[in-house]
Protein backbone atom coordinates (compact mmCIF):
# COMPACT_ATOMS: atom_id res chain seq x y z
CA UNK A 1 0.00 0.00 0.00
CA UNK A 2 3.01 2.32 1.05
CA UNK A 3 3.84 2.42 -2.79
CA UNK A 4 0.54 3.38 -4.22
CA UNK A 5 1.19 6.44 -1.62
CA UNK A 6 4.64 6.98 -3.08
CA UNK A 7 3.28 7.18 -7.27
CA UNK A 8 0.07 9.10 -6.36
CA UNK A 9 2.40 11.89 -4.67
CA UNK A 10 4.36 11.84 -7.23
CA UNK A 11 1.69 12.28 -10.04
CA UNK A 12 0.69 14.92 -7.88
CA UNK A 13 0.81 18.76 -9.66
CA UNK A 14 1.26 21.67 -7.81
CA UNK A 15 -0.22 24.87 -9.17
CA UNK A 16 2.54 26.26 -10.64
CA UNK A 17 3.49 22.87 -12.61
CA UNK A 18 2.07 22.35 -16.01
CA UNK A 19 1.01 18.30 -16.86
CA UNK A 20 2.87 16.60 -19.32
CA UNK A 21 1.62 16.36 -22.80
CA UNK A 22 1.62 12.75 -24.68
CA UNK A 23 1.10 11.82 -27.86
CA UNK A 24 -1.60 9.51 -28.68
CA UNK A 25 -1.76 6.99 -31.93
CA UNK A 26 -5.17 6.08 -33.35
CA UNK A 27 -5.15 3.87 -36.47
CA UNK A 28 -7.68 4.15 -39.12
CA UNK A 29 -11.29 2.80 -38.63
CA UNK A 30 -9.77 1.97 -34.98
CA UNK A 31 -12.67 2.01 -32.06
CA UNK A 32 -9.45 3.17 -29.86
CA UNK A 33 -6.10 4.22 -29.50
CA UNK A 34 -3.01 1.85 -30.27
CA UNK A 35 -0.14 3.90 -28.52
CA UNK A 36 0.46 6.83 -25.78
CA UNK A 37 4.41 8.14 -26.26
CA UNK A 38 6.01 11.18 -23.93
CA UNK A 39 7.08 12.47 -27.13
CA UNK A 40 6.54 13.19 -30.54
CA UNK A 41 9.94 11.39 -31.85
CA UNK A 42 9.10 8.37 -30.04
CA UNK A 43 5.66 7.74 -31.17
CA UNK A 44 6.98 8.87 -35.20
CA UNK A 45 9.62 6.15 -34.64
CA UNK A 46 6.69 3.25 -33.68
CA UNK A 47 4.66 4.78 -36.46
CA UNK A 48 6.86 3.87 -39.05
CA UNK A 49 8.51 0.78 -37.41
CA UNK A 50 4.83 -0.64 -38.05
CA UNK A 51 3.86 1.36 -40.85
CA UNK A 52 0.62 2.52 -39.36
CA UNK A 53 -1.68 4.96 -41.20
CA UNK A 54 -3.62 7.38 -38.90
CA UNK A 55 -3.47 9.99 -36.24
CA UNK A 56 -0.91 10.78 -33.68
CA UNK A 57 -2.33 13.64 -31.99
CA UNK A 58 -0.71 15.68 -28.42
CA UNK A 59 -2.83 15.65 -25.58
CA UNK A 60 -2.29 17.51 -22.42
CA UNK A 61 -2.58 15.27 -19.27
CA UNK A 62 -6.01 15.94 -16.57
CA UNK A 63 -8.05 17.35 -18.65
CA UNK A 64 -10.61 16.27 -21.77
CA UNK A 65 -10.43 17.91 -25.19
CA UNK A 66 -13.58 18.98 -25.32
CA UNK A 67 -13.04 21.47 -21.98
CA UNK A 68 -9.70 22.39 -23.30
CA UNK A 69 -11.05 23.85 -26.52
CA UNK A 70 -14.39 25.77 -25.18
CA UNK A 71 -12.08 27.20 -21.93
CA UNK A 72 -9.60 28.06 -24.91
CA UNK A 73 -11.74 30.00 -27.34
CA UNK A 74 -10.70 27.11 -30.07
CA UNK A 75 -14.76 25.99 -29.85
CA UNK A 76 -18.07 27.81 -28.81
CA UNK A 77 -20.99 25.32 -27.99
CA UNK A 78 -23.90 26.92 -30.48
CA UNK A 79 -26.14 23.99 -30.87
CA UNK A 80 -28.16 21.96 -28.53
CA UNK A 81 -26.13 18.96 -28.62
CA UNK A 82 -23.25 20.48 -27.95
CA UNK A 83 -21.87 19.78 -24.52
CA UNK A 84 -23.81 16.64 -24.82
CA UNK A 85 -22.33 13.64 -23.28
CA UNK A 86 -22.65 12.15 -26.99
CA UNK A 87 -20.77 14.84 -28.50
CA UNK A 88 -18.03 15.69 -25.99
CA UNK A 89 -17.48 11.83 -26.19
CA UNK A 90 -16.75 11.91 -30.38
CA UNK A 91 -15.12 15.78 -29.82
CA UNK A 92 -12.45 16.10 -32.12
CA UNK A 93 -8.97 18.01 -31.01
CA UNK A 94 -8.58 20.05 -34.31
CA UNK A 95 -7.40 22.57 -32.23
CA UNK A 96 -4.24 20.00 -30.55
CA UNK A 97 -0.86 19.44 -32.53
CA UNK A 98 -1.50 16.54 -34.73
CA UNK A 99 -0.15 14.73 -37.52
CA UNK A 100 -1.58 12.24 -39.87
CA UNK A 101 0.59 9.26 -41.03
CA UNK A 102 0.51 6.80 -44.13
CA UNK A 103 2.39 3.45 -43.69
CA UNK A 104 4.41 4.74 -41.58
CA UNK A 105 5.35 8.36 -43.02
CA UNK A 106 4.63 11.63 -42.18
CA UNK A 107 1.81 13.19 -44.14
CA UNK A 108 0.22 16.88 -42.80
CA UNK A 109 1.42 18.08 -39.78
CA UNK A 110 -0.93 20.52 -37.96
CA UNK A 111 -0.06 22.43 -34.71
CA UNK A 112 1.09 26.28 -33.32
CA UNK A 113 -1.94 27.92 -35.23
CA UNK A 114 -2.15 25.68 -38.52
CA UNK A 115 -5.40 24.26 -38.69
CA UNK A 116 -6.36 21.26 -41.32
CA UNK A 117 -8.01 22.86 -44.21
CA UNK A 118 -12.06 22.57 -44.11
Amino acid sequence: MRDNAVVAEAARVTDDQQPPNVWIFHGDGAPFASGVFSNRQDAMAWIARHRLTGVVTEYPVGDGCYDIAVRDGHFRPSRPHHGTPHHVALFSPSNMSHCHVRDGREGHHYGDGDQPPP
